[in-house]
């Protein structure tokens, strides 16, 4: 029974934050006649009220995200096309992000950086892993093992460290950039105000779950080592 409880508890705790955003982006996913343009027409505007000289807007289909390398803010083709609380709000997010570059948010920076060296580190935390085994019988010597775990567990911290990194950009995207956006452009009236505050929390939090995931995978590396 405890089993079935600590499953349920993490289940919640490293997918929830996930289920919880995409309900409330689906639940202000309903098109607003008043809205003068669509999700990808606000960013675009927006992209022109701050000056933000070089940067793009496109449909994308991996989902909402800023590219600092490209400097192009994509939408997934509901938000770009659409003129619900949802599409204006995230758009404003991820412009969000494009303000923060021009900016030259400390956070984003070390964020980028990471991001090049956690996709590198995450094969060599696989194949580390995988290695560990080989090598120390090949070897004959448990230090090598133990050097192979210490370089697979470091890399699997390192995409964690990323995600927690990443919730700081995030927060600040929405309601250090966003939220104020919104409010002193009158792009959204008062009473629009409270479900915009919960659109941007959520696209903030999903990154919580990222997190929470990448530490459950190291636990069960680490969980699959042990039995060998």
């Amino acid at each position: 029974m405890i089993y079935i409880i600590i499953g349920i508890f993490i289940f919640a705790l490293v997918f929830g934050p996930q289920l919880w955003a995409r309900y409330t982006f689906s639940r202000y996913s309903k098109p607003m006649a008043h809205f003068p343009g669509n999700g990808g027409e606000l960013a675009q505007h927006l992209i022109k009220e701050f000056e933000l000289d070089g940067v793009n807007v496109e449909i994308t289909e991996i989902g909402d995200h800023y590219n600092p390398e490209n400097k192009t803010v994509g939408l997934m083709a509901d938000n770009y096309n659409g003129k619900s609380l949802t599409a204006i709000a995230i758009a404003a997010h991820e412009v969000g992000h494009a303000i923060q570059h021009a900016q030259n948010h400390p956070m984003l920076g070390l964020r980028t950086r990471l991001v090049k060296f956690s996709q590198i580190a995450e094969r060599l935390s696989t194949l580390a892993f995988i290695g560990i085994p080989i090598i120390t019988a090949i070897t004959r010597a448990p230090s090598a093992g133990l050097l192979m775990f210490i370089i697979a567990i470091s890399s699997m911290l390192l995409a964690t460290i990323v995600h927690l990194v990443t919730l700081p950009v995030e927060w600040d995207a929405s309601f250090g950039k966003a939220l104020p956006i919104l409010k002193k452009g009158n792009y959204i009236n008062q009473n629009e105000q409270q479900a915009a505050n919960k659109i941007l929390k959520a696209a903030a939090f999903t990154y919580v779950a990222g997190s929470l995931a990448s530490l459950l995978n190291l636990a069960r590396w680490v969980a699959i080592l042990r039995r060998r």
